[in-house]
């Protein structure tokens, strides 16, 4: 798995001072010379060669190849004939923290980041210098280990934390978020002992003797992350700053924050008001509680459609990787469990009734096939009380029955999912399921074909938040190492015209933003990139390399890789 990008130190002023000082242009500016590639409103690849941008930050004209030129143009600017697209939306991401306290992509970025550890042994070396790095006796956490990467894929104990820390909590999240291990003076901190209850939706893992071992999956983690003291307003503030930094230089200028807590959106009001929010966020918050203290502060898109809460984020099951997906029949390795289902029909349905009753468009993670079932059910139910353009959204729709998916387009529902997760979990998966239930795994060509909208992300901090090994990985069902030769179930690729689609107007639609952002088109946002080859051309070890050269914003540069190296 791509490990997320770290940034310099200085990444974050250098980003606070370009939103600062760029001052708006005075009158018109020409972007010519370009190869410029994107999907247009019948979903077919078009070509331009140039873009005139006003000064209020929006597009004026879009040129084709042939075009004249206008003649009152204030700035011209040779694109060179490199590669412009516009703006890449992740449609499924964690921007500064994210559910159970494991960290979104800003606090791994600034935290101890674990993602990529090849063994339990790596993992223990890292905290040790993580922890001879910081003083004190306050709470070390981290995110990102996957035991699926180690040689005996062992989950890790907190035995095996005690031998590297023992005199402060230590607490680190899966690379998922759906489980979490700790050590035994987290535990102790906690107040979890061999008497501790699982919670409904959630499983403390213990020994033989019935002593916690220090897992917890999916709603057990609660019992140790509630305990953890909240993150300073200061450090949620240079997450953000971290998080943005990371995102424009992988050409990200939009995302759907999948789980915004009321701390998190104060630290994005925070930086609106402040003139420091670059991306564009569509906000989904973390489940009904935050609504009340959230909901009050905003009405629409703010600064210069730089942030919406729109959504509310819900819950039916949890990952693959740690056997919380719920399944309709058990675990192929593990026969005795069938995964965690965490609210009933009825709960899920009242929860997602309050939102959508709200006026919230919802969005429900969902991964084994039974969830699926689950909140297909719930959204089909909501369609009877709730008309109108709602929008429901699936998230990840990673494992589902065939007979299933045909449920999607009928009850409006857009299938929000994220092809790296396919090349990493593939092995996984496989081993999780029997064959027959693989037919519906990670079925994006199935999905499209029936007329379901698809929305791309990444989920980073999860994956990588590099957008290009997810177009790769949807054209060809490989790695970008080209693994597996010829692609996993390649059955499932999609065109090349179809995962643009899905990065750029299919987030856009799944966001409610069509009208702003997805598109170059007159009246929309100028938000676009520059990238170092014709992404619409190569192949798809290529495409996985594309490197982002300039990440332009409203009309402003906002990054530029020779100022701050993408990688």
């Amino acid at each position: 798995m791509p490990r997320p990008m770290k940034t310099s130190l200085i990444a974050p002023i250098a980003l606070a001072a370009a939103l600062l000082v760029a001052a708006p242009a005075l009158a018109d500016t020409l972007i010519d010379n370009a190869n410029g590639v994107q999907v247009d409103a019948s979903g077919k690849l078009q070509r331009f060669t140039g873009l005139v941008i006003g000064d209020d930050g929006k597009v004026k004209v879009v040129l084709a190849k042939g075009q004249r030129r206008p003649l009152r143009i204030a700035r011209r600017i040779d694109a060179g004939g490199k590669t412009l697209l516009p703006g890449l939306i992740d449609a499924h991401g964690h921007v500064i923290d994210s559910p159970g306290g494991g960290g979104g992509l800003g606090l791994v970025l600034i935290q101890l980041d674990l993602t990529g550890t090849s063994s339990l042994a790596e993992l223990q070396r890292r905290l040790k210098a993580h922890a001879d790095a910081t003083s004190g006796d306050g709470w070390i956490t981290g995110r990102g280990w996957n035991q699926e990467l180690w040689p005996d894929k062992r989950f890790p104990t907190a035995a095996d934390l005690d031998a590297v820390v023992m005199d402060r909590p230590v607490w680190l999240t899966r690379v998922d978020g759906h489980a979490a291990i700790g050590n035994t003076a987290a535990l102790k901190a906690a107040g979890v002992m061999a008497a501790t209850v699982s919670p409904t939706g959630g499983q403390v893992e213990r020994s033989a003797n019935g002593v916690p071992t220090g897992l917890f999956i999916d709603n057990a983690i609660a019992l140790v992350a509630d305990k953890i003291p909240a993150t300073t307003p200061e450090v949620m503030d240079r997450a953000l700053a971290a998080a943005q930094v990371a995102l424009l230089a992988n050409g990200i200028t939009a995302v759907a924050d999948m789980g915004t807590s009321v701390s998190g959106w104060d630290a994005m009001r925070r930086a609106g008001e402040r003139g420091r929010l670059g991306i564009r966020i569509m906000s989904y918050a973390d489940g009904l509680a935050p609504i009340r203290s959230i909901s009050g502060s905003t009405s629409g898109w703010l600064y210069a459609d730089r942030l919406h809460l729109g959504g509310v984020k819900l819950y039916a099951d949890g990952a693959l990787g740690s056997r919380g997906a719920w399944l309709k029949a058990p675990y192929h390795d593990k026969p005795n469990t069938r995964g965690l289902r965490f609210l009933t029909d009825a709960e899920l349905g009242a929860q997602a009734e309050a939102a959508a009753a709200g006026g919230y468009q919802l969005a429900i993670h969902a991964i084994g096939d039974a969830a699926n079932a689950q909140v297909i059910r719930t959204f089909e139910g909501l369609n009877k009380r709730h008309k109108g353009d709602r929008r429901w959204r699936i998230e990840h729709l990673q494992i589902a029955d065939p007979a299933d998916l045909k449920r999607l387009k009928p009850a409006g529902i857009i299938a929000s999912m994220q092809p790296t997760h396919q090349t990493s979990d593939r092995t996984m998966a496989e081993a999780r399921l029997d064959p027959p239930r693989l037919k519906g795994a990670y079925a994006w060509r199935t999905i499209e074909r029936m007329g379901v909208r698809l929305a791309f992300g990444s989920d980073f901090p999860v994956e990588s938040p590099n957008p290009f090994p997810g177009l790769s990985a949807a054209v060809s069902r490989q790695d970008p190492n080209g693994q597996p030769p010829g692609g996993w179930r390649p059955v499932e690729k999609v065109s090349f015209a179809t995962a643009l689609n899905g990065f750029t107007r299919g987030a856009a639609y799944a966001g409610f933003a069509e009208g702003k952002i997805g598109s170059l088109e007159p009246g929309k946002w100028a938000d676009f990139i520059l990238v170092d080859r014709d992404v619409a051309q190569v192949d798809q070890k290529a495409l996985a390399a594309t490197r982002v050269l300039e990440t332009w914003v409203a009309g402003k540069k906002l990054f530029s890789a020779d100022v701050l190296p993408a990688r």
